[in-house]
């Protein structure tokens, strides 16, 4: 018994570095992206700013320009983390993540739909968004029920609705006019240009009620884990559980996709990379969605400052950071497979 406490104790003390070190990580990276740029700005001048000191063009270009964009590319990175390592726990899957089993792709049809086939655009684009995110969801969820839904199941039914979702986006992309395909592709492409403090309300008010609602549900997580009979066993009602986290994680997926397009891997890679930290075989909740929010800011600081005069959407630097991960996963399981 002594043992068992001094171990628990050991990965508890654990549990608390990990997250605070990647606390102090995205408050690093938040300053930096705060600071850097055309008018280069000193981190004190920066905290001076945020708390209503200094002059008034470090206030303008602080708050007014650059403070949006971290604080959304912020909360972007803590859903889509979130809702990744819900999915990959939950489905016992490492390739359950939203952007591989088609949520991102609903989002995209919502959007895609909105702006080139009805013109439509302002807050009916994020809300179409969601909307196609959410229904999404519900879609694969029906199509994967067979008396349950089991994790290999959900993650083929969303990967061949995620193709056949991407061959719409394709199709109305080459019917729509040039310039309005032009501003959909940079959306597709998941960017933060553009960000507003009316994004960061919008995705605030979202994740205000989703996050909490993550880390309570996901305490149920372990138990989940242990599969269908032996959480049945314990007490626990499967189903309405599992549905339970998943429009959670669906919820998450899709308001961070509506504001800021699909952001590629940030949700896929949150779930290992927080695991491989904490080494407590727990799903690590509140670690993934600080990983997320870690990586989505460096990502976009490397888009904007790190490639010389090139600024490129976030989306592109996470997709071609992901895509090696993604390709490495699947090598190892097919060495697994054949050993």
């Amino acid at each position: 018994m002594t043992g068992v406490v001094a171990v628990r104790a050991r990965l508890r003390r654990r549990t608390v570095l990990v997250t605070s070190v990647l606390a102090l990580a995205v408050l690093a990276v938040f300053l930096l992206a705060l600071s850097m740029g055309d008018y280069p700005i000193g981190v004190p001048d920066v905290l001076g700013a945020l708390t209503g000191q200094g002059s008034v063009a470090t206030h303008y270009v602080v708050v007014r320009l650059r403070l949006p964009r971290a604080l959304l590319g912020l909360l972007v990175g803590v859903a889509f983390g979130l809702a990744g390592v819900i999915f990959q726990r939950l489905l016992r899957n490492p390739l359950a993540s939203p952007d591989v089993i088609g949520l991102s792709a609903g989002s995209c049809v919502g959007a895609v739909i909105c702006l080139l086939v009805f013109g439509a655009s302002g807050l009916v684009l994020p809300a179409s968004a969601l909307a196609g995110g959410l229904l999404t969801g519900v879609l694969i969820y029906l199509l994967a029920w067979r008396r349950g839904v089991t994790g290999y199941r959900f993650v083929l039914t969303g990967v061949v609705v995620s193709s056949a979702l991407m061959g719409v986006v394709s199709y109305v992309m080459t019917r729509a006019d040039v310039r309005l395909a032009s501003v959909m592709l940079l959306w597709l492409s998941g960017s933060l240009n553009g960000a507003d403090w009316a994004d960061v309300r919008t995705l605030g008010v979202f994740l205000v009620v989703l996050v909490p609602l993550a880390l309570l549900l996901g305490r149920m997580l372990p138990v989940l884990q242990l599969g269908n009979d032996h959480a049945a066993g314990l007490g626990l009602r499967v189903e309405r559980s599992r549905l339970a986290l998943l429009a959670v994680a669906v919820g998450l997926t899709a308001v961070a996709t509506a504001v800021c397009g699909p952001v590629a891997f940030v949700a896929f890679v949150s779930g290992p990379i927080a695991s491989r930290l904490l080494r407590t075989g727990r799903p690590g909740l509140l670690a993934a969605a600080l990983v997320g929010a870690l990586v989505t800011l460096v990502a976009d600081f490397v888009a904007q400052h790190l490639l010389g005069g090139t600024k490129l959407p976030v989306g592109v630097v996470t997709g071609a950071v992901g895509s090696p991960y993604l390709l490495y996963l699947m090598a190892t399981a097919n060495r697994g497979a054949r050993t």
